[in-house]
């Protein structure tokens, strides 16, 4: 979809060497993820217009509207799914070199009358706590693969790191230390410039992600490339990563061992467990944000707000 921005000459001229490699780099200039989510909202959009009768691409702003309109009233999408259907559209003109119709006012103004009546609440997956983390791991089976859960689960908790951020992990981004382990996250979704962002981490006592991790390299033998990587049924370690999905099905099944609701669990469950369990411990929201490498104190501030809703609250100070 992006690559359509520029056109690669058929026939050899002198610039079709540099417009191959300029293509390449406008491809990454969406993550992976995002690029996939567009192709299938994308089909999603053209397979409505068909239906219809209508023309996809280019498409009018009443196509994009009645469209919108079906998204909202189907009841199946949130407001950040309809919003991301909204992107994929404008990509797809853009890459096509056409106005897009969703700059319209009458665009604009149908997906904002769409976010009053939908709302833009967005239920999170749920957190898992200092506890649930330690009942999960209590379930923990032994050899290589229990070993590479044990460090996946406490890494990814005591680090606040997204699943995505997990997966990429490689043996030459730790460093480790008498204190704990520094992690070089190279790229991350709040830094898609990929300048990078260290993260320590430090030696815990009776669940220590260092040497919880120590142990999944040392039993493993891996000593460079990815860190946690697929185990096959015969116990044998696989040269590739994990994804960010497998990360999401570890989180669940050991929150399901532990008696937790694993439709509540996914892999930001232990970024969000991180910080929910900090909070309620009272650290500060600086010292937070530092681990959690968010921007803004805003995002912090909800969980704050959320577990912290009944300290100093003002109905408990009129004398009810």
């Amino acid at each position: 979809m992006a690559t359509a921005l520029i056109a690669v000459p058929a026939r050899h001229t002198a610039l079709a060497p540099f417009l191959v490699r300029a293509a390449d780099y406008i491809r990454q200039s969406r993550a992976p993820s995002t690029l996939r989510g567009y192709r299938a909202d994308w089909r999603d959009f053209s397979a409505f217009c068909e239906g219809q009768g209508l023309l996809a691409l280019p498409a009018s702003p009443e196509t994009v509207c009645s469209y919108l309109a079906h998204c909202a009233d189907s009841g199946e999408l949130k407001m950040g799914s309809i919003q991301r259907r909204v992107s994929a559209i404008a990509a797809a003109h853009m890459a096509a070199n056409l106005d897009t119709p969703t700059c319209t006012t009458a665009v604009r103004l149908c997906l904002a009358g769409i976010r009053r009546a939908l709302g833009t609440r967005q239920e999170g997956k749920a957190p898992a706590l200092t506890a649930d983390v330690a009942a999960m791991l209590s379930h923990v089976p032994a050899g290589l693969l229990g070993l590479r859960d044990r460090a996946l689960l406490l890494v990814g908790f005591a680090g606040a790191l997204r699943r995505s951020e997990l997966a990429a992990l490689n043996v030459e981004d730790l460093t480790f230390g008498e204190d704990g382990l520094k992690v070089l996250i190279r790229k991350s979704k709040g830094d898609q410039d990929g300048a990078g962002q260290v993260v320590g981490i430090v030696r815990g006592a009776s669940l220590c992600p260092v040497a919880a991790l120590e142990a999944w390299l040392k039993a493993s033998g891996i000593i460079s490339g990815p860190i946690f990587r697929c185990v096959n049924r015969h116990g044998q370690i696989q040269p590739r990563a994990i994804t960010g999905q497998v990360v999401a099905l570890v989180v669940k099944r050991y929150a399901a061992a532990a008696g937790l609701d694993m439709r509540q669990y996914a892999g930001h469950s232990l970024r969000a467990g991180l910080v929910t369990s900090a909070v309620l411990s009272h650290v500060d929201l600086p010292s937070i944000q530092r681990q959690t490498r968010h921007k803004s104190l805003d995002m912090l501030m909800r969980y704050a707000r959320l577990v912290n809703v009944f300290e100093g609250n003002v109905s408990g100070r009129v004398g009810l």
